[in-house]
């Protein structure tokens, strides 16, 4: 185990930079603790020959965003013939378009609210769909560009044609679903536990709650029925097995419950690259489940592989 030398990919050139860069640097520490050779590759366009020259054993994907968990970087290592973490380009690419996603999860029986896809360009003053709706980035992460409408709301967004917009031309139009936020990891095709995410002072799970210290509280394991906690675990399998993941995921889902106890509930979207710091969701998940955050990581390392 100790003698694989390991390249630890983060940072890159998405969106998500600097969330890379926060889960790259514990991971590589944790990797080295537990007697790899780790090499620290901040991702550029030039990683194919970088790699080509390193040759390791195994890369450590720590990227996110674009690039990162779009089924791209996974299509240069299975080309260099490097084993590498995480879901294989299919799956990565699949995840990482939330409307192909909900399309796959759907057919599956995966409760998930009504949306449509739409281009920018073809929002005008009438709502596409009545609102409250939730506007999202087809292919963005770390709740990048998502926008509530609300009921009162006279016109859609204005943000959506101005050219301050930075997070692509498709775009996702979903129906809100009021509630809990709720989400569950998967390790090895098993559910781990189910954590409530609690924004505090933030009307959402957006960037700043997700990422800001004492943006959201983690509530491990959720306070809600058993029967709701075993579907959401139930459910978040079966997206990672017909999504085709590898290694770990974490699903999303709202749960509405202000009229019941079970209430109605809503896979949102799989994450193939989940945050990697040792107080993000995924590692809290495994660490109750009696992993340390060394052991957890050089899992993955012993479960990479290519043909993913």
């Amino acid at each position: 185990m100790g003698s694989k030398h390991v390249a630890v990919l983060m940072g890159g050139f998405s969106s998500e930079r600097p969330v890379s860069l926060a889960s790259g640097k514990p991971c590589a520490d944790a990797l080295e603790a537990e007697g790899y050779r780790v090499t620290r590759v901040d991702v550029d366009r030039n990683v194919a020959s970088v790699l080509a020259d390193l040759r390791p054993d195994v890369a450590f994907n720590a990227l996110h965003g674009p690039f990162g968990e779009d089924g791209r970087i996974q299509g240069i290592l299975e080309y260099l013939q490097i084993p590498y973490t995480h879901s294989g380009v299919l799956a990565s690419a699949l995840a990482m378009d939330k409307g192909q996603a909900k399309i796959v999860a759907a057919s599956a029986g995966i409760p998930v609210a009504p949306a449509r896809i739409m281009m920018r360009s073809e929002f005008t003053n009438d709502h596409p769909i009545a609102p409250p709706y939730v506007v999202k980035p087809v292919a963005e992460g770390s709740s990048f560009g998502i926008i509530i409408v609300p009921e009162d709301r006279e016109y859609p967004p204005q943000i959506l044609g101005s050219s301050e917009w930075r997070y692509g031309e498709r775009l996702m139009v979903e129906r809100y679903v009021a509630g809990r936020e709720l989400t569950c990891g998967v390790m090895d095709g098993k559910a781990l536990g189910v954590t409530e995410i609690v924004p505090q002072g933030h009307d959402f799970y957006d960037y700043d709650a997700k990422y800001a210290e004492g943006g959201s509280k983690h509530v491990l394991p959720a306070e809600i029925s058993p029967k709701i906690y075993q579907k959401i675990q139930d459910l978040s399998v079966r997206a990672h097995e017909v999504i085709g993941c590898r290694g770990v995921s974490r699903s999303d889902f709202r749960l509405d419950d202000r009229l019941s106890e079970d209430g109605e509930l809503i896979w949102l979207e799989i994450n193939t690259q989940p945050g990697m710091t040792p107080t993000s969701l995924l590692p809290e998940m495994a660490i109750e489940a009696g992993h340390s955050f060394g052991s957890f990581v050089s899992w993955m390392v012993e479960d990479a592989s290519c043909m993913r």
